[in-house]
C-alpha cells in the first residue's frame, strides 16, 4: 500500500470516529482542514450513515479548505436549511447552512481566524505571498490540517485555523518571510475575504455537462476538459467530479486546478441552433 493510499486511510478512519462522537455522544464535532479531494473521499464515507447531518465549512461560501462538521439531532436551522438538515447534506450553497449556522453561534465555531499585518511603517522588500504565510506556520510544526485558507492582503492576511491552535499562534507565530507582523484573533464573522480580479463571459454550449461548460469557461477543447474532468482536476461545489456527462446548474462553482476558478451565474434560454445560452464569472 503507497504512502497517499495509508493517509488517505487513516483520515477516513478519523471521519468514521468523528461521526461516532457525534451520535454517541450527542456534540458537534470536526475533521481538521480538508483539501477538495479530501473532501470528495469524506463526502463517499458520510453517505453511507443514513440520516448523518454534516457539512463542509471553511469559514466562508468559497473557502477550499473546509472541515467536516458533523450535527446531532437537537441542532436547528432556520428557514429553508431545515429540510436540507433533515434530509443529511446541508453544504452546496454559496452561503450555506454550517456559515450561517456558526455566525448565528459563534461559541460553536471551531475556527478562528489570525489577522496578521506589518507593522504601520515597518520595511517590508516585497510582498508577503501565500508561500511565505504557509512556509512560516509549517515552520512551526503545525500539521497542514490545523490550517485553512490563507487570504492575503496588500497589508496582510486573515489565516484561518483550528480555534484550539489560536493561543499557540498568537504567542509563537510572529514572521512570514523576512518581515515582522503583529497578530490578532478576530471573529470569524470579521473575515475580510479579498475581492479577486474576475471576468464575466458569456458563450453557448451544445448541453449543461460538465465537460462542455468547463471547455467553455476555460477556454479549453471538449476533449481536453473532458480528459481534465476524468482526471481528478475538477471540482463543483468543492468535491471532486470525474465524470464529464455529471450536469451541472445555475450557482454551481467550478474549479479546474491549475487554471482557476469561476461560477456558472446563469442559464438562459436555447438559440435558435439549439445551443445554450450561459454566462459566468471566471475568477484570475
Amino acid at each position: 500500500m503507497n504512502q497517499n493510499k495509508k493517509e488517505d486511510n487513516f483520515m477516513l478512519s478519523q471521519i468514521e470516529d468523528r461521526i461516532r462522537q457525534c451520535e454517541d455522544h450527542y456534540m458537534i464535532t470536526t475533521t481538521g482542514f480538508l483539501d477538495m479531494r479530501q473532501c470528495t473521499l469524506a463526502e463517499g464515507v458520510c453517505r453511507k450513515h443514513r440520516g448523518l447531518r454534516y457539512a463542509f465549512y471553511g469559514g466562508y461560501g468559497d473557502a477550499e479548505r473546509r472541515m467536516a462538521v458533523f450535527f446531532p439531532d437537537y441542532v436547528e436551522f432556520p428557514g429553508k436549511d431545515a429540510r436540507a438538515a433533515a434530509e443529511g447534506r446541508l453544504d452546496g450553497e454559496p452561503e450555506d447552512a454550517a456559515v450561517r449556522f456558526f455566525l448565528e453561534n459563534p461559541e460553536d465555531d471551531p475556527l478562528t481566524v489570525i489577522r496578521a499585518v506589518a507593522p504601520s511603517g515597518a520595511a517590508v522588500s516585497r510582498k508577503l505571498t501565500h508561500r511565505d504565510y504557509l512556509g512560516s506556520l509549517v515552520g512551526l510544526g503545525l500539521k497542514r490540517e490545523m490550517i485553512g485558507d490563507i487570504l492575503v492582503r496588500g497589508d496582510g492576511a486573515d489565516i484561518l485555523a483550528a480555534k484550539e491552535i489560536e493561543e499557540f499562534l498568537l504567542f509563537h507565530y510572529g514572521k512570514a518571510g523576512r518581515a515582522s507582523l503583529e497578530l490578532s484573533a478576530v471573529p470569524v464573522s470579521q473575515l475580510i475575504v479579498p475581492e479577486g480580479a474576475r471576468q464575466e463571459k458569456s458563450d453557448t454550449v451544445a448541453s449543461l455537462r460538465l465537460d462542455n461548460v468547463i471547455a467553455s469557461v476555460f477556454s479549453t477543447s471538449r476533449s481536453g476538459a473532458a480528459d481534465a474532468v476524468r482526471g481528478g482536476l475538477v471540482f463543483v461545489n468543492g468535491l471532486q467530479v470525474q465524470k464529464p456527462d455529471t450536469p451541472v446548474k445555475e450557482g454551481d462553482r467550478l474549479v479546474l486546478r491549475g487554471k482557476g476558478k469561476a461560477v456558472l451565474k446563469e442559464v438562459g434560454g436555447q438559440t435558435r441552433k439549439d445551443r445554450i445560452f450561459v454566462r459566468f464569472d471566471r475568477f484570475l
